[in-house]
């Protein structure tokens, strides 16, 4: 990362603005008034060709005019000139760079190869930049005080590290700051982010005590992989919130598996963020909410949350947004009750939620919130304001605030149901506590402050390594590519699955009705009876899966049946033959699969299976490699693990099994990375001991990829993939 350089242009003590201008409302002018209206700490320097005096300060023709030693050099010449400019700054021994000039990538081809020229130029002048195209950068400590963009307003000081991927976006919201109640510490504009991109200022930002919690606005992430490694060592540091543009699921209509058309892209970045510990906001709206309550509230200890309403109706809706977020409503001791009935009138409740009823005074909010907040079973706590009797919203607020800053230790969240006026007078007072216009949003803030509290709580997790016939697979593997086909036979992926140690269907080949019945005997009835092809992938839509075979004189009926249909269809030669497997009585079918997303790749999938996947859609996704932890989270996380934990008397699954299933898959897919889609569907949970059994299985490979990877392995088997 270069934290040094980073400095350059965070921190900087003197800045060259080039492309300075005196013409009004133009960047290079715009960029020259903000630093001096917010009192840059530094020195600044104006680069002109005209030279002459430019917001009552020298300029210079050329950056090697200026007669200091200079740490940025913010840049808003037309984009034929930059590449020359960074020559220029080289020479001076300029290493921040802010280039705020369009023109490149986001234009096309020509812009594109502009923008990998100055790439090559930045690195290797051994230079950092932001850009090109975007807003600038601002830090608001005070030793610094560097307004170097062109938003319309002053920064707020607070302490959100923000990075936008939008300049106009990133513009926009330093424009409304002052109305969010919100300041910031470090803003950086990262726009085609040639060099400097998110990941970059996470760690920038992760050893900073002048940032305490980060704010992404993403369009794309670079980087999957080495932003989960980042964001997941940083969020259990400080909370990191992310609104990730573009949830479309292009290019899913495409995949041939279950597991490849739930997946999207979407679904793959949420996952990752999900695995990183990052919290995601799906609107600007929510994004500042969350970061409101976290720029005013603590961590908290526990999940137990009060309630201090002066209206019954808004405490019972508030009482149930609490709990829909599984969030626990406190217990509030005897102690603290008696205290509360001391004060309170007779018709009070002091129950959780707390009534104190309409004709509360300001002195009864001030009391109440004093003795609950004292109460060590109350994590939590959410105050609600409704106008009566005469009460002023403000002086009611104010009154809360005192209370909280004589017990900072816990959040205190308000809800205050007036006028917008009121949120307009917060905007010019020093709050000490979010506020609110309805108790949802509040209980929203509680959740998301407790999902940062359990994250950080999190074990890290291991990733194991199991003992398995690696080299069994990769003969498999090399049959299917030698003959061409990606997609491997039902037969090949259920070796495939076997050989990695995941508990299949006891099962033979066959390949007549002599051998049918040999295997069928050997197993013991009832069986399954699956087709095999090299050319028809989904056996069911063509009946080639028979089921509850009871008898040898059944099985020999259902496969001459399949025999005569695929003839019919004209799919008999593509019929590799049968295979006859152990019938496992479950009603409980899941789901587990990979699907390979271009940017994020290998995913992973665990829900409810069989008929009902499709419909039902109750499925998570979690980004390859797992560990052990992201395996039992998966589990836990879809509504259908009620029924593995032995729903009506059923037999429980065997969780740690299925967690492993999961966990060699993904070690699977590691150790063959050009495994595009493999489905098990249905994973069958046994009623008689509740394992998790593979009873069908499909695998598809990317076969150019995997030619070059194994084809070539004859000495080893490919065991060397």
């Amino acid at each position: 990362m270069q934290k040094e350089l980073l400095d350059k242009i965070m921190k900087p003590k003197a800045i060259a603005v080039v492309g300075a201008s005196t013409k009004e409302h133009t960047i290079g002018s715009d960029i020259m008034k903000r630093l001096q209206e917010y009192k840059f700490n530094g020195k600044i320097y104006p680069v002109n060709p005209k030279g002459g005096i430019i917001e009552g300060l020298q300029a210079y023709t050329n950056v090697n005019e200026i007669p200091g030693e200079v740490d940025l050099a913010i840049i808003v010449v037309n984009a034929k000139f930059v590449l020359d400019t960074i020559d220029q700054c080289h020479q001076k021994g300029i290493k921040g760079l802010c280039i705020i000039t369009a023109g490149f990538k986001e234009t096309g081809k020509e812009g594109a190869e502009l923008e990998k020229q100055l790439l090559e130029k930045v690195r290797s002048y051994g230079m950092r930049c932001v850009g090109p195209n975007c807003l600038g950068v601002v830090n608001t400590l005070p030793e610094v005080r560097m307004d170097g963009c062109f938003a319309e307003s002053l920064p707020e000081r607070g302490h959100i590290g923000f990075v936008s991927q939008s300049g106009a976006l990133g513009g926009g919201i330093l424009n409304i700051l002052k109305d969010l109640n919100l300041g910031f510490a470090q803003f950086i504009s990262i726009g085609n982010q040639a060099d400097v991109n998110a990941e970059t200022a996470l760690e920038y930002w992760e050893n900073d005590d002048d940032v305490q919690q980060i704010l992404l606005y993403m369009e794309s992430i670079q980087n999957p992989a080495n932003f989960r490694k980042l964001a997941s060592r940083i969020t259990k540091k400080k909370p990191v919130l992310a609104l990730k543009a573009g949830r479309s699921a292009a290019g899913a209509s495409a995949a041939s598996s279950h597991t490849g058309s739930l997946a999207g892209a979407d679904k793959a970045a949420n996952a990752l963020l999900n695995q990183s510990g990052v919290i995601r906001e799906y609107s600007l709206k929510n994004l500042f909410a969350t970061a409101k309550v976290f720029a005013n509230c603590p961590i908290p200890k526990g999940d137990r949350v009060a309630i201090i309403t002066n209206s019954g109706g808004p405490g019972i809706m508030a009482t149930d947004a609490v709990c829909e977020y599984g969030m626990q409503m406190a217990k509030i001791s005897d102690a603290t009750k008696e205290k509360l009935r001391s004060f309170l009138p007779s018709a009070a409740s002091v129950k959780n939620p707390i009534d104190m009823i309409a004709s509360a005074p300001i002195e009864h909010y001030k009391q109440t919130l004093e003795t609950v907040i004292a109460d060590e079973n109350v994590d939590m706590i959410m105050v609600i304001y409704l106008p009566f009797l005469g009460l002023k919203d403000i002086d009611v607020a104010r009154a809360v605030m005192e209370i909280k800053a004589q017990y900072p230790q816990k959040p205190v969240i308000g809800v205050f149901m007036t006028k917008n006026e009121f949120f307009t007078k917060l905007s010019d007072m020093d709050v000490n506590m979010p506020f609110f216009m309805y108790a949802e949003e509040a209980a929203d803030g509680f959740n998301r402050l407790n999902q940062q509290r359990l994250w950080q709580a999190r074990p890290e997790g291991k990733i194991p390594c199991y003992d398995v016939d690696r080299a069994k697979a990769a003969r498999i593997i090399k049959q299917s590519i030698d003959e061409g086909r990606a997609q491997l036979t039902t037969r090949e992926s259920i070796d495939v699955l076997d050989a990695y140690g995941i508990r299949v269907c006891k099962s033979g080949f066959a390949t007549n009705i002599d051998e049918v019945v040999t295997v069928g005997n050997s197993i013991g009835y009832p069986v399954v009876m699956k087709m095999t092809s090299k050319t028809t992938s989904h056996k069911t839509d063509v009946g080639g899966v028979r089921v509850n075979i009871q008898s040898e004189e059944q099985l020999r009926e259902e496969y001459n049946d399949l025999i005569v249909k695929l003839t019919e269809k004209g799919l008999i030669d593509g019929l590799e033959g049968v295979i006859i497997q152990e019938m496992v009585k479950g009603n409980r079918e899941m789901v587990c699969g990979i699907a390979t997303d271009p940017q994020y790749g290998p995913m992973m999938m665990f829900g409810l299976g069989g008929v009902f996947i499709e419909v039902m859609k109750d499925v998570t996704f979690r980004i390859a490699p797992l560990t052990d932890v992201d395996a039992a989270e998966m589990i836990k996380s879809v509504k259908a693990y009620k029924l593995l934990e032995g729903a009506r008397g059923t037999t429980p699954a065997q969780m740690e099994q299925i967690q492993e299933t999961l966990l060699r898959l993904s070690q699977l897919v590691a150790d063959f990375k050009f495994i595009d889609e493999l489905d098990i569907n249905p994973l069958l949970i046994s009623e008689k001991t509740g394992e998790g059994i593979a009873v069908d299985g499909r695998i598809k490979v990317r076969l150019e990829e995997a030619k070059a990877a194994i084809a070539d392995c004859c000495t080893c088997g490919g065991a060397c993939v």
